[in-house]
């Protein structure tokens, strides 16, 4: 269930909503064939923003000291995952700034940065559910603030590559997951985790 301060975070209007999902992709037909092409700085500054989210939480010192070791643990593998898959994918996108998410291989490369991510919020937010009467409530608006940023970048990525499915097969979802944050909404975000786009 999310919070009043999430629900908050991620409120839009529907014209925004779309403009978040189709500033990072666009498609373009010849014959039969639609390729779709996928802005690579906004998968890099997705990625960025889920590793910066682990170090900001991990970076508040009473929220860190009251996780239990083998809850960093888990967060550090997390983190490693996605930091080896957003370095795997940036090392062979080179400077290239779209990629055709058609071709299986980046599709590969892009779901396994989604996959990292979310499992780096899913990480963060049991932490921050299991410390939260543990901590001042200053540290702890400190972390869900970060987990509420995080949770706008996992809610866009998933809403651009469900755009994606959309084009190449009217009506697919991929992640059934709610309308997209705004565009405002995510550059808030990537702000707050400290990305610069």
């Amino acid at each position: 269930m999310q919070n009043p301060t999430r629900r908050a975070f991620l409120r839009g209007s529907s014209a925004l909503v779309a403009a978040a999902a189709l500033t990072a992709c666009k498609s373009t037909a010849t014959g039969n064939v639609t390729t779709i092409t996928i802005n690579v700085a906004e998968i890099k500054d997705y990625g960025q923003a889920g590793l910066n989210a682990a170090t900001t939480v991990l970076s508040i010192a009473a929220v860190a000291s009251a996780i239990s070791t083998p809850v960093v643990g888990v967060i550090g593998l997390a983190d490693t995952a996605l930091s080896t898959a957003l370095t795997d994918f940036s090392t062979a996108v080179g400077s290239t700034l779209t990629i055709t998410y058609d071709d299986t291989d980046w599709r590969t490369r892009v779901d396994s940065i989604l996959s990292a991510l979310t499992k780096v919020e899913s990480d963060l937010s049991v932490a921050i559910t299991g410390v939260s009467t543990k901590v001042p409530s200053t540290d702890l608006s400190d972390a869900n603030t970060a987990l509420n940023a995080l949770s706008t970048i996992v809610s866009a990525f998933k809403a651009l590559l469900d755009s994606v499915a959309t084009r190449r097969n009217v009506g697919a979802r991929l992640s059934g997951s709610a309308a997209a944050p705004s565009q405002a909404q995510v550059q808030q975000a990537l702000q707050v985790l400290g990305v610069t786009a």
